[in-house]
């Protein structure tokens, strides 16, 4: 289990020591795994240019090196539920623990499974050794997915699953203001709150319009004067963002959005360490 409880606000030390860092299994994709802490824990995400199998090469890279692992299961790459089976049998035989199930972005899905709750429903059916199984929420909404239907899917998840993961976010108050409906809606699910890492503001902003987080991309660039930052080429400081979160009841922790820039993650981190902790918002 994490570091922190659900009903217990995050305190800054173990807020990083306990961050989930995601890596996408592109080529490097072992030395961005090396490069994380000894003991930090890994998420390995998958995609349809991919196939479960790149995923499972990298959970095993990790594994073997003595991190935590977390793989991302794609529902809509899945072809069939014996396909599933084997997958988690597979991440078991690694000593691995905790899998995150997400939709996925495949427009047709590759089998039986068109969204993150029939997975979940299959593995719950057919039974598995996984003490943790996340799901994916958004603060911000999806830019395919209406908001009726996204609380809708997240009130039916989390009967079968024991965390859940948000979408990257800029603004800590975004994800307050959310998780304080879902708690109103009976959502008790306790949140890994996305953010991304110290990633050079230009591919960031791209990135975020493309996955729907305008709003909270607004905010960044209204509170940190970001067309100038872009132009000098710096990188975005999730410092602000982790200080609304270390006070916020109902978060055990962080899921960092390395976007492969690992070093660099590690380097933020590492300053932040020395320096005796996190800037306030």
């Amino acid at each position: 289990m994490s570091l922190a409880s659900s009903s217990n606000p995050l305190t800054i030390g173990p807020v990083l020591a306990d961050a989930t860092i995601e890596i996408i299994p592109l080529k490097g994709a072992q030395d961005q795994i090396q490069a994380a802490p000894a003991a930090a824990t890994v998420a390995i995400t998958c995609s349809p240019r991919f196939g479960l199998d790149r995923t499972l090469q990298f959970c095993a890279v990790a594994a073997d090196s003595g991190r935590r692992v977390v793989p991302h299961l794609a529902a809509r790459m899945v072809t069939s539920r014996r396909e599933l089976t084997e997958f988690v049998s597979r991440i078991q035989d690694l000593g691995i623990t905790d899998l995150y199930v997400i939709g996925g972005d495949s427009e047709k899905p590759a089998g039986p499974y068109s969204e993150a709750g029939q997975v979940l429903e299959d593995l719950h059916e057919h039974g598995h050794a996984l003490a943790r199984l996340g799901v994916s929420c958004y603060p911000e909404g999806h830019p395919l997915i209406g908001d009726d239907q996204l609380w809708a899917a997240l009130e039916r998840k989390q009967q079968l699953a024991t965390y859940m993961v948000s979408q990257m976010c800029f603004d800590g108050v975004v994800v307050r203001d959310w998780l304080a409906q879902a708690r109103q809606r009976g959502i008790s699910l306790p949140l890994r709150a996305g953010v991304a890492g110290p990633v050079k503001l230009a591919k960031l902003a791209e990135l975020s319009l493309r996955i729907g987080v305008g709003q909270s991309l607004r905010y960044l660039g209204k509170q940190h004067g970001m067309v100038g930052n872009v132009l000098r080429r710096r990188a975005y400081d999730p410092s602000p963002f982790i200080s609304v979160i270390t006070g916020m009841p109902g978060v055990e922790g962080l899921h960092f959005f390395s976007f492969n820039q690992v070093p660099e993650y590690v380097a933020w981190r590492d300053a932040r360490r020395d320096s005796g902790g996190i800037s306030p918002q």
